[in-house]
């Protein structure tokens, strides 16, 4: 038997490793000038253009504008932008607008950066922007990255921070059903920390203690979720905060009502974590829990594939996406297949969906249940129901070409 995802993001200030931060808000804000005397000049001699008319950035008329009222003769390009970026670097801007994050993708040109910044508020105009870019010739010097700003920062002080690198923030996302393996992996890749490390934080028994999770890891206990960090982070301050973001989404009634159940944490995250592995939809999630409950409290075995791809990934670090028969008998205590009762510890990091399916499942009388080609499942009361869904399945996996 089969019983066999940018929302906002979650942002860590630079720091020690000491610090905590869950949910924190940005820390590294930036300040500079933006050329305000020369907007608010440009801005008043346009005051009286009709109120129709299309708009036209200032500092490109500023720039485009004849001296003298001659529009004939117009003073050299090099002597009018030597101006204004005088002006600009003697107009101080203290921005204490909210702060924005702003992400920067590989390979963006200066132009798409000028209007992502000025999308968001943190500068008045691209055209300002991109000038100033090309005057300090920095047109390649742009580094990727998510970065905190505040609105009205100004061009100069964006375009330090974006060619420095200062206050640049890393985009970590964590997907739900991620093994510590996965986790690690994806850790190496996007922020540098080394997988071993990484690892080695997740089991460290001192962090354990702290946040009272009574395992050997954090396995199932760090929050899928994307993060955004200080570049840098290191191994145990990111566990640090994926746990404090876990224990903050915890909700009071999640434990009440596991409680009321005979249930405690932990055998609700594992719960939840078979149900994250085996679910590919949200509407198969409280009915995947109530198989996985129904047996229980008949005493038969979970016999979940979730638990041995688990076991497998446990023992040779590589996840296994399909089983063959052999691997049944996979010899771990995580074998559902070969051991009753809950397995050790989660296999993997639920969801809140999740979590929500294995506290309130749907009230069937299902025990079984097989995964059909596009994911969704077939229920079944009784073992002879399930091998014709079983058989059923087989023929839908031929005609959509499974091996």
């Amino acid at each position: 038997m089969t019983a066999g995802r940018f929302a906002g993001g979650r942002v860590a200030p630079a720091g020690s490793d000491s610090e905590v931060s869950g949910r924190g808000t940005p820390t590294g804000s930036l300040s500079g000038a933006d050329g305000a005397a020369v907007h608010q000049r440009v801005s008043r001699a346009s005051e009286s253009a009709a109120p129709n008319a299309p708009y036209r950035d200032p500092v490109r008329r500023a720039l485009t504008a004849p001296i003298g009222g001659d529009p004939v003769r117009r003073a050299p390009v090099p002597t009018r932008i030597a101006f204004l970026a005088v002006a600009a670097a003697c107009s101080p801007s203290q921005p204490s607008g909210p702060q924005e994050i702003v992400t920067i993708p590989p390979g963006a040109t200066v132009r798409a950066v000028a209007e992502s910044l000025a999308v968001h508020g943190v500068i008045n105009s691209p055209t300002w922007f991109r000038i100033i870019t090309r005057i300090q010739g920095q047109d390649r010097r742009v580094q990727q990255g998510v970065y905190v700003f505040r609105q009205g920062e100004g061009s100069a002080s964006a375009l330090r921070a974006l060619v420095s690198g200062k206050a640049l923030l890393q985009r970590f996302t964590v997907p739900e059903g991620f093994t510590l393996l996965d986790i690690g992996a994806a850790a190496e890749r996007a922020l540098g920390i080394p997988r071993d490390r990484f690892l080695a934080a997740a089991r460290d028994t001192a962090l354990l203690r702290e946040f009272g999770i009574p395992a050997s890891s954090f396995e199932g206990f760090l929050r899928p979720e994307t993060y955004l960090v200080a570049t840098g982070i290191r191994a145990p301050k990111m566990v640090r905060v994926m746990a404090a973001t876990f224990a903050a989404d915890w909700k009071p009634e999640w434990d009440a009502a596991a409680k009321a159940q005979g249930l405690d944490r932990k055998a609700v995250v594992i719960l939840a974590s078979i149900v994250e592995a085996e679910a590919k939809v949200d509407s198969d999630r409280a009915l995947i829990a109530a198989v996985y409950r129904n047996r229980l409290r008949a005493g038969m075995p979970l016999q979940a594939d979730a638990t041995v791809q688990y076991a497998i990934q446990l023992a040779t670090g590589a996840r296994k996406p399909r089983l063959r028969e052999k691997d049944y008998w996979f010899a771990s205590p995580y074998n559902t297949y070969l051991h009753g009762g809950l397995p050790p510890g989660p296999v993997g990091a639920p969801g809140r969906k999740s979590i929500e399916a294995a506290l309130a499942p749907a009230r069937v009388p299902y025990l079984y249940f097989v995964a059909r080609p596009d994911g969704r499942h077939m229920f079944s009361r009784t073992y002879r129901e399930h091998l014709r869904a079983v058989r059923s399945v087989r023929q839908m996996g031929s005609a959509a070409g499974w091996q």
